[in-house]
């Protein structure tokens, strides 16, 4: 008896025929909506009767809205790897991760033949297979910048391109009967997939016993590679069906049921009746068992990735399942962010705000007291150019699946986000009720990350920083409690999440109050920076003494060889008078020799756009920042020696001021609240960037901002907060964590340590 411990899915395998061409669209949804996972289709792209499976995968993913669409299986020696692998990934993509790829070597000789196939002996058909997985997989792999070279006798890829990566993890599912094709199967693919039909008594045992000898010899977990049956047409009644089924689960490990056929009646008993009664019968049997789910079995391979200072064996179970390991295959899209490389020892995925207290509790554990431990960090859309939601050999809890947004009050346009949510996201969602929130200048920002900090953004001036608007926050504390914050809430620690969050708790979700924003005037301009200390005065001098409206960031291009620098404006009016919006623009063109200009009237959507949450790292930069009242000629001078130093290849301005002044220095624990300019600089080595900052930047120096400082002195923190700021943070340090669990992000002493 062999249980997986797979969690059940089921669906159906419809004729793709085109005698009634939507019929097969008809029963695809009505597999969806009386509650199947999955919708196939057989391939046979040499038989006339029947529309192209692709296509009409294509067609139903755009008709469903929730289960997942594969071939069942696709036809390999008809379908080019590489093209087919650019194929799924894009239907992945379109269609919100619903796609999987089953797959088979083809067997159909005469007819594949016919329609220009290559004829394959059975062991070459094993050998093309193989090496169509090679193809496919590399094409996947964007954390790999190299070109894809898989140089096969039946299949080669020589220098293409990769990409796209898919929305999810697409599984790769494999038609296959005999011993050798089984061993492909274990060795390379997510699951065996034959059907009933063509199977004698004992053949399930039998395969599953060759995949799962062959898996352990390739270093894998026998329950890395999910069984699926195609079931052939129901017998007896739906008690028997029901029977059935549960025996095959415990008992030969199939963790998908797929339903052969085209009847209406037995797609709905399937979905409404079986489906729920076994999977049922099948959680009550592995309860009584102590069955070990899938999800959290590793073979030898992944278990020797595993890094010194994790108890993986202690992940508490109800993450187990969403728990990433270096050997994981999606290790790879989250072991990154945005512009930094990582390699955490384990990437925890909680879905709700209970499991990122059993998460948290669980970290404690590893991360130990005060700098004993593992590092932790708490990752909300994964941007984070700082680094810190990242590390090496440490913990990562990802929230990004915490992503909900939801209006609260049309009144006040209170809304509630998930911290998982980018700030894209966020903009689509409210852009049809006339709302906005001011939120960087990039959709993929977390919200939680910038939500904790301050954000400084493209409405900033109209609208003050991102923290402005949080009215209250859910919060995970350090000793896994769930607690609110609000004014009326746990005020100081509500106080302290609005700036200096990262040191507090890991926040689940925020209330936030949305200003009322119509469409705006977006403005990219480029401009001659020869004169780069003079155009910075005369830019900051036009920000300075324009309305709230205008919020202005400037993007230096330092010299380089042969080129001159030049300076790109990103500019957002927000507000309904396009006439001063023209004026101001025009103030701005003004500031330098204007070489080219684009200006667009949209929605805030456009300009923060949703952009794609997968990072594959890169760069690594070393980043310093300061705060500055006035582009003064002495600021701006010193910030001229930096971009031509050579040391910093990205170099940018922020407009901040306006509302975010009408806020005192004491209601947040950002405290900067009269500085009018945010001044960046990205290099590639933090020795090199940093005396240079130190000499030309220090004596201008009047803040910092977390998000964009990588510098880990200690003098840093006392920047970041000033004053008395940083004495009430200490003081909540010593409340909410004082056995410093959250120390990735400008780790703040406790009162008393």
């Amino acid at each position: 008896m062999t249980d997986y411990g797979h969690d059940l899915a089921f669906g159906s395998f419809i004729t793709p025929t085109h005698q009634d061409p939507q019929q097969p669209v008809r029963l695809a949804r009505l597999s969806e909506d009386v509650g199947l996972d999955l919708v196939t289709f057989q391939d046979h792209p040499y038989q006339p009767a029947f529309h192209d499976t692709w296509t009409l995968l294509t067609w139903v993913a755009a008709a469903t809205e929730r289960v997942t669409v594969s071939g069942n299986v696709l036809n390999l020696p008809l379908r080019p790897p590489a093209v087919l692998a650019r194929a799924v990934a894009s239907l992945d993509l379109l269609s919100g991760g619903r796609a999987a790829l089953g797959i088979g070597a083809g067997g159909f000789w005469d007819p594949i033949v016919a329609m220009g196939g290559t004829r394959l002996s059975p062991g070459e058909s094993v050998d093309a297979l193989g090496e169509a997985l090679d193809v496919i997989r590399e094409l996947w792999d964007t954390t790999d910048r190299r070109a894809v070279r898989v140089e096969g006798e039946h299949h080669r890829v020589v220098g293409a391109k990769r990409g796209p990566a898919p929305a999810h993890d697409v599984p790769i599912w494999v038609g296959a009967y005999k011993p050798r094709m089984l061993r492909l199967v274990a060795e390379k693919a997510d699951g065996w997939l034959p059907s009933a039909p063509y199977l004698k008594d004992g053949d399930l045992a039998r395969g599953n016993a060759v995949i799962d000898e062959a898996a352990v010899a390739a270093g894998r977990d026998p329950a890395e590679i999910r069984r699926l049956l195609n079931l052939g047409a129901p017998g007896g009644s739906t008690e028997q069906w029901i029977d059935e089924l549960v025996r095959l689960a415990v008992e030969d490990g199939i963790g998908t049921f797929i339903a052969m056929g085209d009847d209406p009646d037995v797609i709905r008993r399937f979905g409404s009746e079986v489906a729920p009664a076994v999977r049922e019968a099948v959680a009550a049997e592995r309860a009584s068992r102590g069955t070990v789910p899938a999800a959290s079995r590793r073979g030898a391979a992944a278990v020797a990735l595993r890094r010194e200072g994790i108890a993986y064996d202690d992940v508490p179970r109800s993450l187990q399942a969403r728990a990433v390991e270096p050997g994981d295959k999606a290790y790879a899209g989250l072991r990154h962010n945005y512009l930094r490389s990582g390699a955490p020892g384990l990437v925890l995925r909680p879905r709700d705000a209970e499991e990122v207290a059993d998460a948290i509790t669980f970290a404690r554990t590893q991360v130990g007291a005060s700098h004993g431990g593992v590092e932790l960090g708490v990752r909300s859309g994964g941007h984070g150019i700082s680094g810190r939601s990242t590390n090496d050999g440490g913990i990562v809890v990802d929230l990004g699946a915490l992503d909900g947004i939801e209006v609260l009050d049309e009144a006040t346009r209170r809304v509630r986000v998930g911290a998982g949510a980018t700030w894209g996201e966020v903009a689509a969602a409210l852009q049809p009720h006339g709302w906005a929130i001011t939120s960087g200048d990039y959709g993929g920002v977390g919200v939680g990350g910038l939500a904790t900090t301050a954000g400084i953004g493209l409405l900033g001036r109209s609208q003050g920083l991102t923290i402005d608007h949080v009215v209250a926050a859910d919060v995970v504390t350090a000793d896994g409690r769930l607690v609110r914050a609000s004014a009326d809430e746990n005020p100081e620690l509500f106080w302290g999440l609005r700036g200096a969050g990262a040191n507090l708790g890991a926040v689940t979700s925020f209330e936030l109050e949305a200003g009322a924003l119509g469409d705006v005037v977006y403005s990219q301009m480029t401009l001659d920076a020869a004169d780069t200390a003079g155009l910075l005065e005369r830019w900051g001098a036009v920000v300075e003494s324009a309305p709230r409206e205008l919020t202005s960031f400037l993007i230096l291009s330092p010299p380089r060889r042969g080129q001159q620098p030049v300076a790109q404006l990103m500019t957002v009016w927000a507000g309904e008078d396009t006439d001063a919006a023209i004026t101001q623009l025009e103030a701005l063109a003004d500031s330098g020799p204007l070489l080219a200009h684009q200006a667009y009237l949209l929605p805030y959507t456009g300009v923060v756009q949703p952009a794609e949450r997968h990072h594959a790292g890169g760069g690594d930069p070393a980043v310093r920042s300061t705060l500055v009242t006035h582009l003064t000629d002495d600021v701006t001078r010193a910030f001229e020696k930096v971009a031509w130093s050579g040391e910093a290849y990205f170099l940018q301005v922020r407009a901040t001021g306006g509302a975010a002044h009408d806020v005192a220095p004491d209601a947040t624990a950002y405290a900067h609240r009269h500085q009018n300019f945010l001044l960046t600089a990205m290099g590639a080595s933090q020795p090199w960037l940093d005396p240079l900052w130190d000499e030309l930047m220090g004596p201008h120096a009047d803040g910092l901002y977390l998000s964009f400082d990588t510098d880990t002195r200690a003098e840093r923190l006392a920047d970041a907060f000033p004053g008395r700021t940083l004495d009430r943070l200490r003081a909540l340090k010593a409340q909410w964590d004082p056995s410093c669990v959250f120390r990735s992000n400008f780790p703040i002493p406790p009162l008393g340590a």
